[in-house]
Order: structure tokens, then sequence, then C-alpha cells
């Protein structure tokens, strides 16, 4: 029987193995780690946003610039066939806002154990803590897979070993080192999805404050610089800047401008309201004789009350009906445009997804076969594509996964 050899025990590798042994092949899946899926366990909060009831067009857009090189996949195992096998399997799912689809029960487990009775029930055999080293090559197609202590024979392998961020998942970028010693060329990983460094002190002083439902945007330039991007969710403070998923949705759009220098990212506190509208709010609030901070704190969350009064340049304890025109203004326009300085993305290894990795142009589309050795595939994050928020990344890791796995099963056969 065809051997095929997938490495890495992830969504990408998970699926592709069990694809691959339903069409006919003998599959073993080595994972480095002590079990499978970790990284999924802990996407979405641990909830599992596997995949969005966007259409076709959307998640080629969400995956931009590279996005193209996704429609086989896509439309050989799209997201009504993965609700379809996790059905199958005992996963229910619900859709949240933005067409993000989660497990009903909330726990990402539930999908990796789906997926787990999915493979045993198609034969795969599973060897955790098993560490491959090298792809072996052997007149321009795979011969197998270099182990501690020897080689493992195989007609095809798949490498869908992940990026390199969340290390303690086991994405450490081994599958980079296999792609490259085997002839691949590799884009430098760095972040995709990630938090943001940011210039100014006072952010930690809001470490922990999540903002709902405000509208982040990234500015360029100097003078009246120019909006190239907007979010509308939420978002959140850290120690050393802004994080939450409007924000890691946005660093795309700021990678390639964060490398020759720094960003602002503007946040309206209040997208539901016009200036004139917050300008006829604060008129007819302003007639009180309380302290400018006491108000405020019926009005912002409590940890940005004090920076937000520092910003103004109004005195706190300032009674509101005694503020001036001129300083309502400013209360207003810093309600709409609260900004931050960003000045690089979070480290490689806290990001989300990590972009770079195996060219898209050294890959067949239509197959996630190598177009450099014969019976070598790749699936997952292990390639260069990388996209918003909200589900999309998942997604082309199952899809991805199973195009693989076919194919890989059917290249096996042809050799043996």
């Amino acid at each position: 029987m065809a051997r095929v050899i997938v490495i890495g025990g992830g969504p990408a590798g998970m699926m592709a193995a069990g694809r691959a042994a339903e069409c006919g092949a003998d599959v073993v899946l080595l994972e480095k780690g002590p079990k499978l899926a970790r990284k999924l366990m802990i996407s979405g909060k641990g909830r599992g946003n596997i995949t969005n009831t966007a259409d076709l067009n959307e998640f080629i857009e969400a995956f931009a610039p590279n996005g193209k090189f996704l429609y086989g996949a896509f439309s050989r195992f799209f997201k009504d066939d993965l609700l379809d096998l996790l059905r199958r399997y005992g996963v229910q799912t619900k859709v949240e806002r933005g067409g993000r689809v989660f497990p009903e029960s909330d726990r990402a487990g539930d999908v990796a154990d789906a997926l787990e009775r999915w493979m045993a029930s198609s034969g795969v055999r599973i060897k955790t803590n098993f560490t491959a080293k090298s792809i072996a090559v052997a007149d321009g197609r795979v011969a197998g897979v270099e182990v501690y202590g020897g080689r493992m024979s195989a007609n095809a392998v798949v490498i869908a070993t992940g990026g390199a961020s969340y290390p303690k998942t086991g994405s450490t970028g081994d599958g980079y080192a296999m792609a490259r010693e085997a002839g691949h060329t590799i884009i430098a990983p760095e972040p995709a999805l990630s938090a943001m460094v940011t210039k100014e002190d006072w952010v930690k002083d809001l470490a922990g404050l999540s903002l709902k439902n405000v509208e982040a945007s990234l500015l360029i330039g100097g003078g009246k610089p120019t909006k190239i991007a907007s979010e509308f969710g939420e978002m959140l403070f850290t120690h050393f800047g802004i994080s939450g998923p409007i924000i890691l949705t946005l660093s795309r759009a700021a990678r390639s401008y964060l490398k020759s220098g720094s960003v602002l990212v503007s946040i309206d506190l209040k997208p539901a309201l016009s200036e004139e509208q917050l300008h006829a709010k604060l008129i007819r609030d302003f007639t009180q004789t309380r302290h400018f901070t006491n108000y405020l704190r019926g009005l912002l969350p409590r940890l940005l009350v004090d920076v937000f009064a520092y910003m103004t340049l109004i005195d706190p304890a300032k009674p509101v009906n005694t503020i001036t025109s001129e300083e309502r203004a400013r209360i207003v326009r810093l309600l709409k445009d609260f900004r931050v300085t960003a000045i690089r993305l979070g480290p490689l290894e806290e990001a989300i997804v990590t972009a770079g990795g195996v060219p898209i142009s050294e890959i067949d589309p239509k197959t996630m076969m190598s177009k450099l050795v014969d019976g070598l595939f790749f699936a997952g994050e292990v390639i260069d594509i990388d996209a918003e928020t909200g589900g999309f990344n998942l997604q082309a890791a199952f899809s991805t996964g199973c195009v693989a796995g076919e194919a890989a099963a059917r290249s096996a056969s042809d050799v043996t």
C-alpha cells in the first residue's frame, strides 16, 4: 500500500492525514509534541473560530494579495464541507458577529476531538512526541522522512508544520528548514495578525481596558494624514500598546508601513454619534455643576477617564458648566479621534498568524505539491498565505490540508 507521511498535527496536518487515508493510502502522522491540535485549542480564545460564512470572493479578498492561490483549494473543500464533516463526528456549530463560526459548545477541543475520531476511523496512525528532521529526496522525488534514529520511507510527504508564532504550541518554524533543505526558497517569516507596540507611555496605565463597539483607523503621512484602513468592533490596551480583534486585522495593513516608520491609530470612541450630535449632547449636559472628571466617568470607561482628561488640557476639577466652547470642541475632537502612535508590531512569537514561508510560486495550487520535488506537498500556515481574523486562516488550513492529502494519496499510489 502507498505510504503518505504527514508532518505536523495541527488543523492542516490532521485534515491532510484524514483525507489521504480516506483515499486509500497508508498514512502516518508525525507530531513532535505530546498531543495534536495545540494551536487549534487556543484559537478564538479557546472557543475555536473555525471558519466564516463569507462567500468565496470575500475569502479570496481576505487573503490579499495571495488570495487567488486558494481558489483551487476552496473549490475542492470549503466551509460547508468542513461543517458537514464536523457534524458527522458530533460537532454542531453556530454563527456569531462578522460571520464567525464556532462550535456550539464554545470548546475548540471538541473540533480537535472530532478530527481525531475521523482520522481513527480512516486508519491514520498517529505518532506523538516524534520529531522529523528533514525530507529524504532521491532523483527529484520524495523518498521518505529522516527522523532521529533512521529514515521512514514514504511515497509522498505533506509538510503541515505551521508557522513560527506561539512556539509553545509546536509552531517553531521546522517546516521552513525542511522546505529550504529540499530546495525551496523561504520568504522570511514575520507577524501577520499581531498586537501593536505604541510610543505613548500612558498606554500602560490603560492595560487591560477593553473597548467595544469602537472604530479604529490607520493613518499615514504628516500634516493631514491619509486613512488607509479602518475596522469596527472590539480592541484592548496592553502594557505595551494595543491589541484585540480590530487591531489584529489592522496590523496586516500596517505591517509594510511600520517597516519604515510609525503609523497613527485613530480611535473613534463614539462612532454611533456624529460630531454635531456630540456637541449637542455636551451642551445639554454641561448645564450641570459637577467636576469634569466626574462627568467623564459617566461617558467613558473608568480606566480611560484620567488619560482622556489629561489629553484635553482641561482642569479635572473644573465644573462642566464653566467649560468653554473651545474646550468643548477639544473634547468632541478627542472622542472622535483618540490617537496612539504605533511604532512596530508585537513579537513574531506572540502573533496569531505568521506571514511568509514557502512561496506560492513554488507550489501547484491545484494539488499543493511542490514544483521542485515530486511527491512533496505543503498545507496550512507553512505556505505564504495569511488573512484577516474571523476564521479565514483556519479554513485555509483545512482546505489546503484536504487538497494536499488527496493529492498525496494519488501521487503515492502512482509510484507503487
